[in-house]
């Protein structure tokens, strides 16, 4: 694929591109310069950031095992399906 560089340095990635790294408007991208060649990257801090602050614990959990046990119903290690005798999986 082709670009064509604008008076002001900028670009337009092709639609394509924009699709399959699932880039919209305000993503952010690095630039990086590699043995002569511009190389944009995806910025993994970018959805990092934008996902920052949405999940929290309740604040009675004592530990992440305590918090996924009480969203599972079970303890960690516990089989999920007990067996006929409400035993657990051996």
């Amino acid at each position: 694929m082709e670009v064509i560089v604008a008076e002001r340095g900028q670009i337009t990635l092709p639609k394509a591109v924009r699709e399959a790294l699932g880039l919209s408007k305000g993503s952010v991208l690095k630039v990086e310069l590699e043995n002569g060649r511009i190389v944009l990257r995806k910025s993994v801090d970018d959805a990092i950031s934008r996902a920052r602050g949405r999940f929290r614990l309740d604040q009675g959990f004592a530990s992440t095992d305590e918090a996924m046990g009480a969203l599972r119903g079970r303890s960690p290690g516990e089989s999920p399906v007990p067996d006929e005798g409400g035993q657990g999986a051996k």
